[in-house]
């Protein structure tokens, strides 16, 4: 991943960072009943920028990008695979998309939503790749823990000490 200040300085074009692409994403997912979580840690040990799960209990992870350099630079998305049933490209608006329709970007296997801090929408639909069941029960059980964490830790912040990441 870029450097925070690269990320957070947002699209050269358009000045859309990243967490206002998360929350485009947000808005859009929240209105199509998917409810998702940002930076949630997977146990393999990288974060999802965004992990949520839709109506059928299907898990999404959304990779977020707003600068060519981050998305071309980016060697640990393939990772993230193994943990979602759909996974997108969360893009800035004007960010070149040419690279995610290459071989190397699986674009049989990966969505597109172009976003900004308003709203999104949904480019190419990322197919469904059915986890195995044991796994989806494993993924939504700790977005439900983590969830339900970082709840609490917003009612309490006493209790931030305890329990795990997320």
């Amino acid at each position: 991943m870029a450097d925070a200040d690269s990320l957070l300085s947002g699209s050269p074009l358009t000045g859309v960072t990243a967490p206002d692409v998360a929350r485009g994403i947000g808005r859009l997912f929240a209105r199509n009943d998917i409810w998702c979580l940002s930076e949630m840690p997977l146990r393999c040990g990288r974060r999802a920028d965004l992990m949520g799960i839709d109506a059928k209990g299907h898990v999404i992870i959304v990779e977020i990008k707003v600068s060519r350099a981050d998305l071309l630079g980016d060697g640990k998305w393939t990772d993230y695979l193994d943990y979602c049933d759909r996974f997108y490209w969360g893009l800035s608006p004007g960010l070149d998309r040419a690279p995610l329709e290459t071989e190397a970007f699986l674009p049989d296997r990966c969505g597109v939503i172009v976003a900004d801090g308003y709203d999104a929408e949904i480019l190419r639909p990322a197919p469904l790749g059915q986890l195995a069941a044991a796994r989806r029960k494993v993924e939504v059980e700790r977005l439900a823990r983590a969830s339900l964490r970082r709840l609490v830790n917003l009612g309490d912040a006493h209790t931030q000490q305890w329990g795990g990441q997320g």
